[in-house]
């Protein structure tokens, strides 16, 4: 499989965080398919996610993840594919979540080794 991107200028506005965090997703087309994956990193944006799965660019996807005793259920699009690796754009994210997502990012910050 080649290298994807969706091209997009409103890409990356959030530093992301390495972070491994369980997620559970399913694409919308096919909602009755749960898979289970782990994220490479994190940010109130979006995540980056490994999947031996293959993904669509632009795919819609359903998501659900629990940080740091959180629990959010997301609606995302594939943003772009390298390999096993997909990034997915957070979308229809709402303030209340938002606000949320930002402080569990900045928690991860916090406590993510330094590099």
């Amino acid at each position: 499989m080649s290298d994807q991107l969706f091209r997009n200028d409103d890409r990356r506005r959030e530093q992301r965080v390495q972070a491994k965090v369980e997620v559970r997703f399913t694409a919308v087309k096919d909602a009755a398919r749960a898979l289970n994956a782990f994220s490479i990193n994190f940010s109130a944006g979006g995540l980056c996610l490994r999947t031996k799965t293959p993904r669509t660019l632009g795919e819609r996807l359903q998501l659900g993840l629990t940080i740091d005793g959180q629990q959010f259920d997301l609606a995302g699009t594939v943003a772009w594919i390298k390999g096993d690796a997909i990034g997915v754009r957070f979308e229809e994210v709402g303030p209340k979540d938002r606000d949320r997502l930002e402080r569990v990012a900045r928690s991860l910050a916090k406590s993510a080794p330094a590099s």
